[in-house]
């Protein structure tokens, strides 16, 4: 069976202040995404399918997409790998696009630009986000049993565990009832303080660290595309007119979706430590954190042959 691993790495990491996604940052000059697709063949994943700007191409085939297909998945078959792009091709043709717009219309319209090359279940992350190798096999076993129409999946990490002390982080505070998702309240500005208390300082209220949050990690079946693309449109009609700099979130479609009746999604809870790189002073935890992982023997002293320094370089 088919399993599909999309990692969104067209994103321009603007207060990262620089290509995140292509960063360096294992003990040997491996990249975030690295460990994620690491994590996902050993869980059974065999397609790995990047979605990037126009003008990444080359440098990912060189990173990581070239090794890939020499590799086999678990069902010893070849790996799978896929490019798609994300910029304004794919914008239908009601919509004019303002002058000013320059970024990409956000992660729904992201996917959308992979819809295309994706025929089977299929999960969905970040490319600069470190989920933990127990998010890929919960997934992986979730997709399996999925019914093909009405239903996702979404791995939910617990807020301690993914906010940082360098600045505010946005994330999808979610409500749980019974295992299954009900509500996603997206929250663009949440603080983590050194006592450990967290607040959303936009409604200048604390935050339960306990609290579950999205971290764009989802299953979805195909048949998640016809409802992803209305949505788009609705969003394009309805908000992108009148905010050029306006974003289409997989979390807040989430939301929608549900609170429609259109969608049931299950929760797969981690308690594992995401991290990932949202400010530059987060690098060196994270480089830090890796380096204990390869120490421990969760990963080889080096994740492939690729990953050597002069392969990192712009």
């Amino acid at each position: 069976m088919k399993v599909s691993l999309i990692i969104m790495a067209a994103g321009l990491g603007s207060r990262y202040g620089g290509n995140k996604q292509v960063d360096g940052i294992g003990p040997h000059n491996e990249i975030l995404m690295e460990y994620s697709i690491y994590d996902a063949l050993q869980a059974g994943f065999n397609k790995i399918v990047f979605i990037i700007k126009p003008d990444m191409h080359d440098l990912l085939e060189r990173i990581c997409g070239g090794y890939l297909r020499t590799k086999k998945a678990l069902d010893g078959n070849p790996v799978e790998v896929v490019y798609a792009t994300q910029d304004f091709s794919s914008i239908p043709n009601f919509y004019a696009i303002p002058p000013e717009r320059t970024k990409p219309f956000g992660t729904v319209h992201a996917l959308l630009c992979a819809e295309e090359a994706i025929h089977e279940p299929c999960c969905v992350i970040n490319a600069d986000d470190y989920y933990g190798a127990h998010a890929y096999q919960m997934m992986y076993q979730e997709l399996q049993r999925l019914p093909a129409e009405g239903h996702a999946a979404m791995v939910g990490y617990l807020l301690k565990n993914t906010a940082s002390l360098h600045g505010t982080v946005s994330r999808g505070v979610c409500t749980l009832e019974g295992g299954k998702l009900r509500a996603v309240r997206e929250t663009a500005k949440i603080q983590l303080y050194p006592d450990g208390t967290l607040k959303d300082l936009e409604a200048n209220r604390p935050l339960a660290p306990e609290s579950v949050v999205s971290m764009n990690f989802w299953g979805f079946m195909p048949s998640i595309f016809p409802l992803m693309r209305t949505y788009f449109e609705d969003f394009l009609r309805n908000t992108a007119g009148n905010n050029p700099k306006a974003e289409c979130l997989l979390p807040v479609m989430a939301d929608y979706l549900m609170k429609t009746n259109q969608l049931t999604i299950n929760v797969l809870s981690s308690a594992d430590q995401w991290f990932g790189m949202t400010y530059q002073e987060d690098r060196g935890l994270v480089a830090q954190a890796l380096k204990a992982l390869h120490a421990s023997g969760v990963y080889p002293a080096q994740l492939n042959e690729s990953s050597m320094p002069e392969d990192k370089e712009m």
